[in-house]
């Protein structure tokens, strides 16, 4: 199947032909005529099968001319990458059409956005909290909203949106078409289906745990960190075969250290992303991955699900992640729109119950290489790999008292013995004498 066989107009097959679209992927041909027929839809597709267009190809062929500001179609996606990859994608599709799309999401200008929807959209792409603020201002009017599509649902939920999100819902109209795509479903999401969609038609392509068959996987056992920067070294030494690359980390610590070793070696050959970078640097970066200027890029997994760059070679995972699943997103950035892509994956000892976990969904045993000659086994490890001696602390018992006082006590006032003047002397006889006067009149009375 070709998309000239598809139901789409001549705007949208021209920006498809000029951008050098020109078959759809699975989850792309099997959405477009549920979506075309106004039913609701739930999409079950991994990273990198097309999910993007396989929603706005028949949203677009069905958007309409309005003459209201109101935006009529909503697009909810997880991070502001996400966003602004959405946006452009919106872009390119609509060059040839009369079409204005405008992206909101936290950490930015929210008066710019402001004034954004108040000159007039007919798409808004929005993070699900900055979508909820702008509702609540008053600045975004739902009942204009005619197609709703939230995308990696399951992302969502996992960095906390999932009241943000049901707020949201709860604003929005009753009566429009809802489209949701997620890489797995899991609870959650099924709740979220159950309460606010009428009858979805449910289609699946690639589900989580498929490995696909486009991405060559490999691993190498590698025994530590400064051996595994050895391999990338000699991996990303290769400038031909490795040319587009992108190197996970597990932690923004490991990203900078990693950043760290190799700097010297590739003097302004890339960028690194992790959630401690400011939005414009991470832009940057990721722009200038994209038209060549860095070949590689070290991140953490807030760009698993964040990017799409066209002809990315390799996926470097410089460790195994704990979460299976993102494995699946990791590597999902290679081997993109059917193209065929390479994963590496470096597996120390500590790292090998996450691989197997790996291995076990995919139900995929990843093949593993021989160590390159070139690579420099070190002896050296970091704080991290040492090993650890736990010794058992034995408190002895404290044979002193350390909250006991002296031995003795201060003697109540009237029994301390006191030297008194010959004036307090006389004093004091004289309040005795009246005393046991007062003392036999008493007696004598009873």
């Amino acid at each position: 199947m070709q998309f000239s066989d598809l139901n789409l107009n001549k705007p949208l097959l021209r920006a498809l032909d000029e951008n050098g679209f020109t078959t759809p992927t699975t989850i792309q041909a099997n959405a477009f005529a549920p979506i075309m027929s106004g039913r609701d839809v739930v999409g079950l597709a991994q990273t990198g099968t097309g999910k993007t267009f396989a929603y706005l190809l028949p949203l677009l062929r069905l958007w309409k001319f309005s003459k209201s500001p109101n935006p009529s179609i909503l697009i909810i996606v997880p991070t502001r990458e996400l966003v602004t990859q959405v946006v452009e994608e919106i872009e390119m599709l609509t060059e040839h059409m009369n079409v204005v799309v405008g992206g909101a999401y936290g950490g930015a200008n929210i008066k710019r956005q402001i004034a954004l929807l108040e000159t007039g959209l007919d798409i808004l792409v929005a993070t699900p909290g900055r979508l909820l603020d702008l509702l609540l201002k008053g600045a975004l009017k739902a009942v204009g909203i005619k197609k709703l599509v939230i995308d990696e649902v399951d992302e969502m939920f996992n960095l906390g949106f999932r009241t943000q999100l049901r707020n949201v819902l709860n604003m929005l109209p009753s009566k429009l078409q809802a489209l949701l795509f997620s890489a797995t479903m899991v609870p959650d999401v099924e709740v979220i289906i159950e309460e606010y969609f009428k009858g979805p038609i449910k289609i699946e392509a690639a589900p989580m745990g498929t490995p696909l068959e486009n991405i060559e996987q490999s691993s190498y056992n590698i025994p530590n960190f400064y051996s595994k920067i050895s391999l990338l070294k000699c991996l990303l030494d290769d400038k031909e075969t490795y040319s587009k690359v992108l190197v996970f980390t597990a932690t923004k610590k490991l990203a900078d250290h990693v950043a760290e070793e190799i700097e010297e070696h590739y003097p302004e050959e890339f960028g690194v992303i992790h959630s401690n970078k400011s939005q414009n640097y991470r832009f940057n970066v990721i722009n200038s991955f994209k038209d060549g200027t860095y070949r590689f890029i070290l991140a953490t997994d807030i760009v698993a699900r964040g990017i799409d760059v066209s002809q990315v070679s390799h996926v470097i995972n410089f460790d195994a992640p704990e979460v299976p699943e993102n494995y699946i997103h990791r590597i999902g950035r290679t081997g993109r729109a059917d193209r065929k892509g390479n994963s590496v994956t470096f597996v120390t000892e500590a790292d090998q119950v996450n691989m197997d976990a790996i291995c076990k969904l995919m139900s995929y045993d990843v093949p593993v290489l021989e160590l390159p000659e070139e690579v420099v086994i070190s002896d050296v490890l970091t704080e991290a790999e040492m090993p650890q001696v736990i010794m058992k602390t034995i408190k002895l018992k404290d044979t002193v008292r350390r909250d006991a006082g002296p031995a003795f006590h201060e003697k109540s006032k009237k029994n301390q013995k006191v030297n008194l003047t010959r004036a307090e002397r006389i004093k004091y006889r004289e309040i005795n004498t009246i005393a046991k006067r007062k003392a036999r009149k008493k007696g004598k009375r009873n």
